[in-house]
């Protein structure tokens, strides 16, 4: 059997009791009193104020470009086995740093907001400045949403025991919690292996493995509902003393788009959730069966699906990255030859994928959980996608490199359209048939599933408002959630009550709402491939130049620089009728009849 690799991230430090670490640990302790010494110089010579600005801002992005780095570095290690003490203990360590960079953040806000007209106006007029204006202007209003520096410093402190710790919890035991799957052999299958067996051509084990999977989070869910409760608690509670209206408003400002965005984003989901149901009872039909279960949505439609071994999988990314934009190529061949892609699934290894950013090494890393399918192939060309975005973005000061998330998942649905797109070149009726059932599965779970994230994380912070809820009351409400997001095209019987506690995204609670920014992605990411056929040729410097934008201005301001105006409907529909395109073809081939 392939040999599936791990991460080596000893180019980054040679281990978290290094030498190297330590040196970058104590260089942030002794940045932060330097930065706090020049802060106190504010405007003392008024002739100088650009290069006392220019010096703050410097010091400013060092100590946060090094945090990021030493935080990165830990977490890459805890996340690959969330029991390493070490990978732990240096975590600590970098959080006790923080809390002396998140005290001199403050100040830095403070000492620009108590000059905020001569700093505005500095910024505005100053051509060496100019670039960093949208950035220093967002600061200037973040400054407004914050506590004091006494309040802000003991949030940071009570948060790293308080609502981190409790997303640390669900980490851990979603991660190593699992269930005896043969009675006879004593073997154990953790979660993340059981909800991975949702992907099997077989629904006796898809069912089997969905109880089993069930039964392990109904084993844990208070623990689970303590610790939502912990995480959502603070929150408001933050949210509400920091002058937010509630998270949601948080969460648009932290996505830079406006409330009018969000609904005309929303409101085409909702119109077109009929759409998505067709395909899903399509589906049905194509599995022989009446109607789908919850275990069966990732279920493989198409007997020629193929399998990929992880060689395979690597230069078939990087051949359709490269027919697409040659850097593209280029930068994924140097991930997959340098191992910068943890990719085999392990116990104690956490599930899903994400990338993350080195910037003192100006290197972006992945982490997968491999299976040999199509999706475990697409999967790693999304995280690929953000990768190479960081690398776009690279050589910008930090203030400008830092995109929101609505436009983050620009490159990772590109780069997964792209090999989608690849691999419908030489197929056959059958892998046609399973390569577009991926693209719906994926498409589907962005906007319907994320739809019903939505509903439930809303209707979460209202009741958390009040108190705290039990498990039972966290499970009903998923459940409506996920009945008013898919209607009638799953059995309502069959749903997933605990998604809930799977999610390990509602237990971070610095980013509320960490799911309409995937559909925004999605349907934005597959409106600029549309652009990219108009001039295949020459688009790919137009690509980095958007993402090189993404960082740099607000998103409808970025967007528009491709010519889409995403305050409207009608840009959401160009996205759900693409979609819709190959729900028809989909159809088509499976012979479903409405």
């Amino acid at each position: 059997m392939e040999t599936l690799p791990h991460w080596d991230l000893g180019s980054i430090y040679p281990s978290i009791t290094s030498k190297e670490f330590e040196a970058d640990l104590q260089a942030v302790k002794a940045m932060v009193p330097t930065l706090r010494a020049h802060l106190g110089d504010a405007m003392a010579q008024k002739q100088a104020l650009k290069t006392w600005v220019q010096e703050a801002i410097r010091q400013y992005q060092l100590i946060w470009d090094t945090i990021e780095t030493l935080g990165s570095f830990a977490n890459a290690l805890l996340t690959v086995n969330t029991s390493d003490e070490t990978a732990m203990r240096g975590m600590n360590q970098v959080e006790e740093v923080s809390l002396d960079a998140q005290a001199i953040h403050v100040e830095f806000l403070n000492v620009l907001a108590a000059h905020d007209a001569a700093i505005r106006a500095l910024f505005a007029s100053d051509a060496d400045l100019k670039p960093l204006l949208f950035a220093i202007t967002e600061l200037l209003d973040l400054q407004r949403h914050q506590m004091s520096e006494a309040e802000e410093a003991l949030a940071a402190d009570l948060n790293r025991s308080g609502a981190d710790s409790w997303g640390r919890l669900q980490e851990a035991v979603s991660s190593s919690a699992g269930s005896v799957w043969d009675e006879a052999t004593g073997e154990r299958k953790t979660v993340i292996q059981l909800r991975s067996m949702a992907f099997d051509k077989d629904r006796s084990i898809r069912q089997r493995a969905f109880e089993k999977e069930l039964a392990v989070w109904k084993l844990h869910e208070v623990s689970f509902a303590y610790a939502i409760n912990g995480v959502k608690g603070a929150t408001i509670t933050l949210d509400k003393r920091r002058g937010y209206s509630d998270p949601l408003d948080r969460s648009v400002r932290q996505a830079r788009i406006t409330d009018d965005v969000l609904q005309a984003l929303i409101g085409a989901i909702e119109t077109n959730l009929p759409t998505f149901r067709k395909y899903l009872r399509a589906k049905a039909h194509a599995l022989g069966i009446s109607k789908l279960a919850f275990y069966d949505l990732f279920a493989p439609v198409g007997t020629s699906a193929k399998e990929y071994s992880y060689s395979e999988a690597r230069e078939f990314i990087v051949r359709n990255f490269s027919d697409f934009h040659k850097p593209l190529g280029d930068f994924a061949e140097h991930a997959f030859e340098h191992n910068w892609i943890d990719s085999e699934s392990r116990s104690g290894k956490i599930g899903g994928a994400y990338c993350t950013s080195f910037p003192l090494r100006k290197e972006t890393w992945v982490l997968a959980n491999f299976d040999h399918s199509f999706d475990g192939v697409s999967t790693i060309a999304h995280e690929l996608g953000h990768a190479y975005h960081d690398k776009v973005t690279s050589g910008l000061p930090a203030l400008l490199r830092h995109y929101p998330m609505t436009l983050a998942e620009t490159a990772s649905i590109f780069a997964q359209y792209i090999v989608f797109q690849g691999a419908l070149k030489n197929a056959d009726d059958q892998q046609r048939l399973a390569l577009i059932e991926n693209f719906l599965q994926d498409s589907t779970q962005v906007c319907v599933d994320i739809l019903s994230r939505f509903y439930f994380e809303k209707e979460l912070f209202s009741r958390r408002a009040k108190g705290d809820l039990m498990p039972s009351e966290l499970s009903a409400m998923m459940v409506d959630a996920q009945k008013r997001s898919y209607g009638d095209a799953l059995d309502e019987n069959q749903l997933h009550p605990w998604m809930w506690a799977v999610k390990g995204h509602y237990y971070r609670s610095g980013l509320s709402f960490y799911n309409f920014p995937y559909a925004f992605g999605q349907l934005f990411g597959l409106g600029v491939y549309k652009l990219s056929q108009q001039d295949p040729e020459h688009f790919g410097e137009r690509y980095d130049q958007l993402l090189l934008l993404t960082g740099q201005d607000s998103a409808p301001v970025v967007t528009a620089s491709v010519g889409c105006d995403i305050t409207t409907i009608s840009f959401w529909q160009e996205g759900i009728d693409l979609i819709g395109s190959y729900v028809d073809e989909f159809c088509a081939l499976c012979g479903y009849k409405e």
